[in-house]
């Protein structure tokens, strides 16, 4: 199988906790180049994780033409202006959540990848986990019938108030980290997106929400819920995630889950006609599942499972529950 070339701009904690081995996992991947603020930390993650180059600023690495794909795991403020560099060096862009700041520069993004002829996907590793893909899957076969309610929730550890994810100038909040998990699996599991969006928060001192519930109505009529938080034990990296959906013909509910979580995951399908099962799910390493996607994307064509409509439409809809809760980015 003929690997992809990849660059990874930046040392980033998720790339050190999940995608390294994801990367590590994909038959399609080989590490070409690791980028950081300093040649020193470039030069450690090279020795860690078996990158080929190490490079001292991330512009180097876009000028390197042995790269082809590049992951980018940077702070929230800066996933628009590199995934742009990126795609303008003619570099595919695998780009971490959330794509970008808003809706608008999400469009625009995608319109530079098109422009330069080029692939970019917003990298939601658990989107392509077997056991969404099937929930996804029993929905779309009727079998809970029309959808009337879902609900779904992220709620993880605070953090130090140093970590990007708490700090107003990188774009922190619970909405933007966690929130859009929960409104991701949302729209992947109705197939809509809202027509109406209501939310309302609980602020930091540094102006960053550190909870947020919302109501959604959708076209269809169908209503949801979502809670998202980082109020649970300080760095103690505990979360607590759940969904259900509730149809015309029955419901749907997370047993054992956790939004990227690998191994043996199971899920509860009732419906009113007396079915009441327990059905199980093998999950392998879903950052392996997506660098493997997205490398087939660039060798063979497939369409990204994480669609340009996908991405831009949880945008739309991330700058709504922000407008409401009188976030301002």
């Amino acid at each position: 199988m003929k690997e992809v070339r990849w660059g990874v701009l930046g040392t980033a904690y998720i790339f050190e906790r999940d995608t390294a081995r994801g990367m590590e996992l994909a038959e399609n991947c080989r590490l070409t180049a690791i980028a950081g603020r300093s040649m020193e930390k470039a030069e450690a993650f090279k020795e860690r994780y078996g990158f080929e180059k190490a490079y001292g600023s991330y512009q180097e690495l876009l000028d390197d033409p042995e790269v082809e794909a590049v992951y980018i795991p940077l702070p929230n403020t800066l996933h628009y202006e590199w995934t742009i560099k990126a795609l303008r060096s003619g570099k595919h862009v695998l780009c971490e959540k959330p794509l970008a700041p808003t809706a608008q520069q999400a469009r625009e993004m995608f319109r530079t990848a098109q422009e330069n002829h080029v692939l970019l996907m917003e990298a939601f590793a658990y989107q392509h986990s077997p056991y969404i893909k099937e929930i996804r899957r029993v929905i779309e076969e009727g079998t809970i019938g029309e959808i009337r309610y879902g609900e779904a929730a992220l709620i993880t550890s605070d953090y130090d108030r140093k970590n990007i994810r708490m700090r107003k100038d990188t774009l922190g909040g619970c909405t933007y980290d966690v929130g859009v998990y929960a409104l991701s699996l949302l729209q992947r599991l109705t197939g809509e997106t809202p027509k109406d969006v209501r939310a309302v928060s609980s602020f930091s001192d540094e102006g960053i929400d550190l909870f947020t519930s919302g109501i959604l109505e959708y076209p269809s009529g169908a209503k949801a819920h979502f809670d998202c938080g980082m109020v649970l034990a300080t760095e103690k990296n505990s979360s607590l995630d759940r969904f259900q959906i509730h149809g015309t013909r029955g419901s749907i509910s997370s047993v054992s889950f956790a939004f990227n979580a690998p191994g043996t995951l199971s899920y509860r399908l009732r419906t009113f006609d007396g079915l009441d099962e327990l059905r199980t799910v093998e999950v392998p390493h879903n950052y392996c599942l997506e660098v493997e996607q997205f490398g087939r994307c660039i060798q063979n064509g497939e369409a990204p499972y994480v669609t340009e409509q996908f991405s831009t439409d949880l945008a739309a809809t991330v700058d709504r529950v922000l407008q409401s809760i009188g976030y301002e980015a």
